[in-house]
């Protein structure tokens, strides 16, 4: 193998490569029979340091607010955040009575979580994985665990384009994908990378969301543009993707998610981009259908 040109289409080894077997292969990581998921999101970005975390768990809560059944499973494995947002910890996470399937957390409005985080000693505790067992650890995430009559799932990446988000792409029916962004100039090229990922695997993008888009006065309600004039308008016409919501700096937030209760955030500016998410479901499920 050491000699291998990596060209199976010319390679008689017989190894079982891609390019000696008719049928492409399967990534795919199979559902447990005793659960349902009927959607699936992938909160993305081409970087970290944007708020990835925080748009899964607002998007989440909004979603539950809104009468859906409602999960996450957080694929950042080494940077495992969603549990403290939440308020949940190692205790709410169980086993079925077989003994075969884990049970997720709960959050306290319900909403199921499975997260590195729930299986460590100590929340501090470092991962030190290599990429093959944290893409393992993801699939196992999807179809070793008991995901309750789930309406929407939402998969909070690590950053980047790597080992996880190809995993969660090829192994898991995710029907769209939601790139987060911030303010800064270098947004297009971040935007960039995580668009044409998922033109690579065929996967469509749903919307961007704009994380830390201002602060707004308390006193005159104006929106201050605290790291310059958003992009978001010139990016979403650039590649034809839109603008799902635009977050503000609020530091309510941030001690909402400090004391784990980030799901009694108002957040009205998530109104549209749930909204635009159940539209897009229709029209993916009609599609399915054909």
């Amino acid at each position: 193998m050491s000699e291998c040109t990596h060209d199976c289409n010319t390679c008689s080894a017989g190894c079982g490569g891609a390019g000696q077997n008719d049928a492409p292969v399967d990534f795919s990581a199979k559902l447990a029979p005793e659960s349902k998921v009927k959607h699936v999101y992938a909160i993305m970005s081409g970087k970290g340091g944007v708020g990835k975390s925080l748009v899964t768990s607002l998007l989440a809560a909004k979603f539950n607010k809104k009468g859906y059944n409602v999960g996450i499973l957080d694929a950042d494995i080494t940077g495992p955040s969603i549990p403290r947002a939440f308020g949940v910890d190692d205790e709410g996470l169980g086993v079925t009575p077989d003994g075969k399937l884990m049970m997720p957390a709960r959050s306290l409005n319900g909403i199921q979580i499975i997260s590195a985080n729930l299986l460590l000693k100590n929340d501090t505790d470092p991962i030190i994985w290599r990429g093959s067992l944290i893409a393992s650890a993801v699939k196992q995430f999807w179809s070793e665990t008991y995901w309750e009559d789930v309406d929407y799932m939402f998969v909070d990446m690590p950053p980047g384009t790597g080992d996880v988000p190809l995993t969660v792409f090829q192994s898991l029916p995710v029907d769209g994908i939601i790139v987060v962004t911030s303010p800064q100039e270098l947004v297009s090229m971040i935007v960039g990378k995580a668009v044409n990922m998922a033109k690579k695997m065929e996967i469509p993008i749903v919307g961007l969301v704009e994380n830390m888009s201002y602060v707004e006065c308390p006193d005159c309600g104006k929106h201050i543009n605290v790291f310059g004039e958003s992009h978001i308008d010139e990016v979403s016409k650039e590649y034809e993707i839109p603008v799902l919501a635009q977050i503000p700096i609020n530091p309510n937030i941030a001690a909402l998610v400090d004391s784990g209760k980030i799901e009694y955030e108002d957040m009205p500016y998530m109104d549209k981009a749930c909204d635009d998410i159940v539209a897009a479901d229709k029209v993916l499920d009609k599609l399915k259908n054909k």
